[in-house]
């Protein structure tokens, strides 16, 4: 028997992109979402006739500065939802509008206007997501309480900071340690704090392939090419552990707003460190920027008396697939000079291949604890059309924030840690494959580290993971 809506109006989707066409296939298969119509408008729409014969609208444009109120005003009615799965679209805009307009939001990260990741002029600090993370709290504070706007709820960001609850909730379990008994920003780091985690991976594993050779010239991927180019070209971001005791000399703190999170002066796929994943065991990924560094590394703070007493060392390490780290080498190489042609992997993609998404919680007294989802493509593909494994998992996280802000309808700007994990975890669980607790006793070697004997007596120090 099908489940009662919960919703009932008009879906509006900006952008067309893979995953934009991911998530539709899923929200054209469920039923607790009944949506009226579908619009989507992108200024490239190379649908296909699956797209077109269920009845969706594509109206094909660019929204930009001067015309994005306008068009919008022509398809988008108080108590619509409002989707942005696009590049090159302010998020800031499309919140304010939304608020406006009576309807409801969500977007995958927060998205400048075209050219904010690549024009020179701002500073490093002003290209980094803490900031464009900034501009977002100010508008939420000024907005206040009104219609729910999802930001940055896809894979991750989003469906992660459920998924680092969840594994500290399973991690206090082995541990045999009480549980919080609210679901409150304190109650996570004071959690974390007791049980002795240092360190933090969101550590994710692609092992997708294509049956098509990656070309010279070439930038494949399985999810937005220009996304993953966007974010590697951003500087690098982390949270700055507590309990580190070497600052970086490319490390810089910012001059505003909490001061959880820091950066490096130097792009963030340009930053190799050390992880682990429950795939492959031990790999070497790109601590690539994510919204989720800095709004985790708030989450996971402790004060008291306005001194920091607890944080750990919290990042994305990201081993994405071979031709993805093939593009960005040979990107980087160029010295960031645009590809010649994109490709996003799609039925290209060999069977067998998965992609491990979750937070590996180091220096407790289990060593270190992977939570998270393990996906491969061959499922995605029996669960939901036009999918990858990479692209479900993003799906089933817009999913589950759009179930939730139906939910939820005037909460105003929320962000995952804002959110019932348990709620968004067992929307999106159906379509993560295998959700997998697994300890291991990995450990960064010392080798390469400044000093080994330090190392040794102050383990778990980012040093450790990547270098100096």
């Amino acid at each position: 028997m099908a489940r009662a809506s919960i919703f009932s109006g008009n879906l509006v989707v900006i952008g067309f992109g893979s995953i934009a066409k991911a998530t539709l296939a899923l929200l054209l298969q469920q039923d607790t979402l009944i949506l009226r119509t579908i619009t989507v408008i992108a200024p490239i729409l190379d649908q296909s006739p699956w797209f077109e014969a269920q009845g969706i609208v594509f109206i094909k444009a660019h929204l930009d500065k001067d015309n994005y109120e306008d068009l919008l005003d022509r398809h988008v009615d108080p108590g619509d939802f409002l989707l942005n799965l696009s590049v090159d679209v302010s998020s800031i805009a499309l919140m304010t509008y939304a608020a406006n307009a009576g309807v409801l939001y969500l977007d995958t990260c927060i998205e400048p206007w075209a050219g904010g990741y690549t024009d020179p002029s701002p500073s490093s600090a002003r290209r980094t997501n803490y900031a464009l993370r900034q501009q977002m709290l100010t508008l939420r504070k000024q907005l206040g309480e009104g219609p729910t706007a999802v930001v940055a709820h896809g894979a991750n960001p989003g469906l992660i900071s459920h998924l680092l609850k969840a594994g500290l909730m399973r991690l206090a379990g082995e541990l045999k340690h009480p549980a919080p008994i609210a679901d409150g920003q304190m109650q996570w780091a004071r959690l974390a704090m007791q049980m002795g985690v240092k360190v933090v991976h969101i550590a994710e594993h692609d092992t997708q392939r294509s049956t098509q050779p990656k070309q010279s010239g070439e930038f494949v991927n399985t999810w937005s090419v220009d996304g993953f180019i966007s974010e590697g070209g951003q500087p690098a971001e982390l949270a700055w552990g507590t309990h580190e005791r070497n600052w970086r000399k490319d490390a810089r703190r910012h001059r505003s707003g909490s001061k959880n999170s820091i950066y490096l002066d130097q792009p963030s796929a340009t930053v190799l460190l050390k992880t682990w994943t429950p795939v492959e065991g031990s790999c070497l990924g790109l601590l690539i920027t994510h919204h989720e560094t800095c709004s985790l590394a708030d989450c996971l703070t402790l004060r008291e008396h306005g001194d920091v007493i607890y944080r750990p060392t919290l990042h994305y390490a990201y081993r994405c697939c071979d031709e993805a780290l093939l593009s960005i080498n040979e990107l980087i190489d160029n010295n960031w000079q645009p590809p010649r042609t994109k490709r996003v992997m799609s039925n290209d993609v060999a069977a067998g291949g998965v992609d491990a998404l979750g937070v590996l919680l180091m220096g407790h007294a289990l060593n270190a604890y992977w939570f998270g989802s393990v996906l491969s493509v061959d499922q995605a593909r029996a669960l939901v059309p036009f999918n990858t494994a990479t692209s479900l998992q993003v799906a089933a996280g817009v999913f589950a924030g759009m179930v939730w802000a139906v939910r939820n309808p005037d909460r105003g700007i929320v962000e995952a840690e804002d959110m019932d994990h348990m709620r968004i975890l067992d929307t999106a669980s159906p379509y993560l494959g295998t959700v997998l607790a697994q300890q291991t006793d990995w450990r960064p070697t010392t080798t390469g580290t400044p000093d080994k004997s330090d190392a040794v007596e102050y383990p778990w120090q980012f040093a450790q993971f990547a270098g100096a």
